[in-house]
């Protein structure tokens, strides 16, 4: 069984979330839900679902968890100015182990600046951010390079999903 963590603050694209941690667990992996504030209630964009945060990146170790999802949303602009998160996830990122973001889930890896020289995808409104950051943006429904799985859009769930589920020991 493995181990991922998921990033996520309010705001998250509610799907994004939703159907990746269902994928995952039936799929017999566990997932932790990490944010902001241990025991804090947080809401989907959609208003369809809200999750409670399980713990803090200030409590855990990269080592500790098989991969990172990032659901897309207004969440990763909510994390992304939180030092601790954003240092956690650039150590993350350097295990080499698998880091899936979706839509908007790669301006959080933005602030982590793991990203130069990184193909990938994002909802079309971050592709100027992304290429700023030095990565390779293209457009397609999901994009591998490395470690980094991206995906584009609530459509593009099922690859995405499986594209993690791939990489899972």
């Amino acid at each position: 069984m493995s181990r991922v963590i998921t990033i996520v603050a309010d705001g998250y694209e509610d799907s994004e979330l939703e159907v990746p941690v269902a994928k995952v667990r039936q799929a017999g992996h566990q997932v932790v839900l990490a944010g902001l504030e241990k025991g804090a209630t947080v809401s989907g964009k959609q208003g369809d679902s809200s999750v409670q945060i399980e713990t803090t990146t200030g409590e855990l170790y990269p080592d500790d968890f098989d991969a990172l999802l990032i659901p897309g949303g207004y969440s990763p602009d909510h994390l992304r100015v939180d030092e601790e998160i954003v240092t956690w996830v650039g150590g993350f990122f350097a295990t080499g182990k698998p880091v899936a973001a979706i839509c908007h889930g790669p301006q959080l890896l933005i602030d982590a600046e793991v990203l130069r020289g990184k193909a990938l995808t994002s909802w079309p409104s971050i592709r100027r951010d992304l290429i700023n950051a030095g990565a390779i943006w293209e457009d397609k429904p999901v994009v591998e390079d490395g470690n980094l799985i991206t995906s584009r859009k609530p459509e593009d769930l099922d690859a995405f999903t499986q594209a993690l589920l791939s990489r899972l020991p």
